[in-house]
């Protein structure tokens, strides 16, 4: 069950979105909504996973702050949409597992087999919040912005309708770190990325 605790105007450099906390009982989850989502269909939406290297750190092994920027964007020029933040860093592993990790994924391991080889799941993630807040809104089905076939069975599988997906991959050219974590993601997690 997730409840609703507070809500209000949120002002950004993509435009003016409403936000709106919610809280499953475990963790605090966050939507921003552009436009009437209750009862549509093909909702454009991205959940979004926390990431404090990409969004606090600016760090450059992934691209977490630019989907982000590019899924607010994307939602502004339709003027409709939804995106779900949860607060699931290193893919619910946690910060710890992030920092235990890094030496590995220096050495060239992808990150969920350095998870795998500390003995943290390789992707602790639920989609369940993101299902929940949805439903929250009555949104009919989704247009996922993801790269990530996981995300969208992760949402199908608790009831979710998603129509179709959007690519947000970002490829920077001169980012060998970057685009060794997109192969990673294409090898290890049938990601959908052209490089």
């Amino acid at each position: 069950m997730i409840v609703l605790l507070a809500q209000g105007p949120l002002h950004t450099r993509y435009g003016d979105f409403t936000e709106y906390l919610f809280y499953d009982g475990r963790k605090e989850s966050i939507a921003i909504v552009k436009g009437e989502i209750s009862g549509k269909e093909d909702v454009l939406c991205r959940v979004h996973s926390h990431c404090t290297t990409g969004h606090v750190f600016n760090g450059i092994e992934c691209d977490c702050r630019e989907q982000m920027a590019m899924a607010q964007d994307k939602v502004d020029q339709e003027g409709t949409g939804i995106i779900i933040w949860l607060d699931q860093d290193g893919k619910a592993n946690g910060r710890m597992a992030e920092l235990l990790t890094a030496k590995l994924r220096d050495e060239g391991v992808a990150q969920t087999e350095a998870y795998a080889r500390i003995g943290f799941p390789r992707d602790a993630r639920t989609f369940e919040p993101a299902a929940a807040i949805l439903r929250f809104f009555d949104v009919a089905s989704v247009t996922l912005m993801t790269n990530n076939p996981g995300k969208v069975g992760g949402l199908t599988e608790f009831g979710i309708k998603v129509s179709g997906t959007l690519n947000l991959a970002y490829v920077p050219e001169a980012n060998p770190l970057l685009l060794k974590t997109y192969q990673d993601k294409i090898r290890y997690q049938n990601h959908t990325i052209e490089l």
